[in-house]
């Protein structure tokens, strides 16, 4: 294995939860005068931050969300979460494989701690990442900023050259580049801009069992 660290993503790469967020947030923009599907909210906002978000549409529209939407929003995606979260197929033969080999991996997440410990834990992958934890919320920049990454990289004791990060989105991939990191795309979801991805310099992949392959020969 080349790579000395694997930095997973969270949501859409071990949680199944980009669908069922962005649905929640475009009911809430909707309802704030910002028209907008679940898909549209995906494709413009995937892998930014709550606060990141907030910002876009408050320009857009010219004026402020109301005072507690943030709160709002993540208060209604911890309740679905109680209804069950599905872990990403096959990614927990990916994090076994790593076991075998020694590899150490972690999260670096654009999400809170609270929304990582209950999307992970009602999917059954939090309790061998709780330790290994690293959300942008103890970073000065969010994705596409590097900073989540460095951040995981330093806290775990590797080099970013000697890290591989695992993504979804736009802004995570760029941020990893940004850290100087080898990135993997995860292209399952068709929201996936797929030509972007690749021309931000990661490499695609479709399925789990596929990347084991993919970080064994990357070079």
């Amino acid at each position: 294995m080349t790579s000395k660290l694997v930095i997973f993503d969270c949501d859409g790469v071990l949680v199944d939860t980009e669908r069922m967020t962005n649905r929640t947030m475009a009911e809430l923009l909707t309802d704030c005068g910002y028209p907008i599907t679940g898909p549209e909210c995906q494709k413009r906002f995937m892998g930014r931050t709550l606060e990141a978000v907030q910002e876009i549409v408050e320009q857009e529209l010219g004026r402020k969300l109301p005072s507690d939407w943030l709160q709002q929003l993540r208060a209604r995606d911890i309740e679905s979460f109680k209804a069950g979260v599905a872990p990403i197929p096959g990614v927990a033969g990916v994090m076994d494989l790593l076991d075998e080999r020694g590899i150490p991996y972690c999260v670096g997440s654009s999400g809170k701690y609270e929304k990582m410990h209950s999307t992970l834990g009602s999917a059954g992958l939090l309790p061998r990442l709780k330790d290994r934890l690293f959300s942008s919320q103890d970073c000065e920049k969010g994705k596409p900023a590097p900073d989540v990454f460095l951040l995981a990289a330093r806290s775990m004791g590797h080099r970013p050259e000697d890290c591989a990060v695992i993504e979804d989105s736009l802004p995570g991939v760029l941020a990893a580049r940004a850290a100087g990191m080898r990135v993997f795309a995860y292209v399952d979801d068709p929201v996936c801009d797929r030509d972007a991805l690749k021309a931000a310099g990661a490499v695609l992949f479709e399925r789990m069992d596929q990347l084991p392959g993919l970080l064994l020969n990357a070079s």
